[in-house]
């Protein structure tokens, strides 16, 4: 190869040009959520406006709108550089069902504003067939019924049922391989299955007595009731106690954090005075024995910092010792979406506290809201029975079974709003009024669930694409 002849024709020095400063180039500011753009959206779409909400986007713009909503979602997660964080979008970018759960604000900003005509409850504001399972009452028993309260808020009853009825759509064919045929029959069940209910509070008010029990639960979920139990000495030797009973044992989920004993107690100790906890036979002394942190739990609140505090029991022999879990509370995926209300829950952990006080008249009276620290967190107990249904083990038979006995469970929770919260009319003859005529009300619901789910299938496509590219390493930013 010929070699380059050096020239030698003399140039004239380049001159020196600005150069731009890191501060020129530096975000103005981390780009705000949208909560409020949406509640205003909300409130003019409620008004009757014609606009163009998220749902009718398509194509990059629909990408875009889903990348962003991600990432506003987890934005404290995201710069926090949090494990929890990454290994979410790990799962959700892995597995549809999972990204389903863990995108309830992508969801719910499809619906903003929408059935504001329908009358207003409690809802629980992510209603999945996972999020129902086994608890324990006020006394310490197992009861079944909705068990996940993160996003609750007051909404149009309709927003619950939407939300149910995709969850048991998309989990019908990921997890018990049904095919759309028997998936619609799923869907429906739920769906009587919370009508059924709904017409026989509206005649007989049995609500606040109608709990499912190890006495009176439908076969589907008896079983639950037989295989979640355990005995308490079992399970804290076996999932959490050192070998000599005095604290949490360190492990790949549990890492102990003794010296936080004396922050917690406070935390105990003004749990245990807002819900009126007097020390008994049940709760001992309310001492703090430990506390550690959990690694690892959850879907949608994975990554979210997470507690859990021991406490001695009355025997102190580490036989019957308590552990109450704290999980840093947030807004409600809803917040600004539902139509305009005068009902207000609060916000953050004091919402999700007024909600299960609400929807289960009989509920762990270690449901509360605490801070710590300057943050808002809730707290309930950890209990050996506290479990949900395998869905990959349903038949296509107990699916359906199971479909039911989740919407009249979710009708309970819904006719307790004007029992224990603060709807100020019948809600339960409402209901059904606004349900009618119910075959019509079951068909929409069912069209709703599969047209969502073809959407959400996009919209994980795109996310999968967005996430192998790093598009969730950062937050989005705002640039001068």
């Amino acid at each position: 190869m010929a070699q380059k002849r050096k020239s030698t024709t003399k140039t004239a020095p380049k001159k020196k040009t600005a150069t731009r400063t890191s501060k020129e180039i530096k975000p103005s500011r981390k780009a705000g959520g949208r909560i409020d753009r949406f509640r205003a959206l909300s409130e003019r779409i409620t008004a009757g406006e014609q606009l163009f909400p998220p749902v009718l986007l398509t194509g990059q713009a629909r990408r875009e709108h889903v990348r962003a909503t991600l990432r506003e979602d987890h934005a404290n997660r995201i710069e926090q550089r949090s494990y929890g964080a990454r290994k979410k979008f790990d799962q959700l970018a892995g597995d549809f069902y999972k990204f389903f759960r863990g995108t309830a604000l992508l969801f719910y900003r499809d619906m903003v504003g929408e059935d504001a005509e329908m009358p207003t409850v409690m809802t629980l504001g992510d209603v999945h067939p996972g999020n129902f399972g086994v608890m324990p009452d006020e006394h310490g028993a197992p009861i079944f019924g909705v068990n996940d309260f993160d996003e609750a808020i007051y909404a149009p009853f309709t927003w619950d049922i939407k939300r149910g009825a995709t969850g048991f759509w998309i989990a019908g064919r990921e997890l018990g391989g049904l095919k759309r045929k028997k998936r619609r029959k799923v869907v429906k069940r739920f769906v009587r299955g919370y009508l059924d209910a709904m017409e026989a509070y509206a005649e007989r008010a049995t609500e606040r007595s109608d709990d499912y029990r190890m006495d009176n639960s439908p076969k589907v979920i008896r079983r639950l009731f037989e295989e979640a139990w355990e005995e308490r000495q079992d399970w804290l030797w076996e999932d959490y106690l050192k070998p000599n009973g005095r604290g949490f044992r360190p492990d790949s989920e549990l890492q102990p954090l003794t010296g936080e004993k004396d922050k917690f107690q406070k935390a105990v100790d003004a749990l245990a005075e807002r819900n009126g906890l007097d020390p008994a036979e049940r709760t001992g002394t309310l001492t703090v024995k430990d506390v550690c942190v959990r690694h690892g739990q959850g879907t949608a609140s994975l990554g979210l910092p997470r507690f859990y505090v021991l406490l001695e029991g009355p025997s102190k022999d580490a036989t019957d010792d308590l552990v109450i879990e704290f999980k840093r509370a947030r807004s409600s995926a809803l917040e600004g979406l539902v139509p305009t209300t005068d009902f207000n829950a609060g916000d953050k952990a004091d919402r999700i506290s007024h909600a299960q006080s609400v929807q289960l008249a009989h509920g762990d009276v270690f449901f509360g809201a605490v801070e710590i620290d300057g943050e808002s967190f809730l707290t309930r107990e950890r209990a050996p029975f506290r479990d949900d249904i395998d869905l990959d083990e349903l038949s296509a038979g107990t699916w359906k079974e199971y479909a039911e006995v989740c919407g009249a469970a979710l009708a309970q929770a819904h006719a307790l709003s004007d029992e224990l919260g603060q709807i100020d009319y019948d809600v339960e003859p409402s209901i059904v009024a606004a349900a009618s005529p119910r075959a019509l009300f079951i068909s929409d619901i069912v069209s709703f669930a599969e047209e969502a789910a073809l959407r959400l299938e996009r919209d994980h496509a795109a996310f999968r694409k967005d996430h192998a590219l790093g598009a969730f390493d950062n937050v989005e930013m705002v640039y001068r």
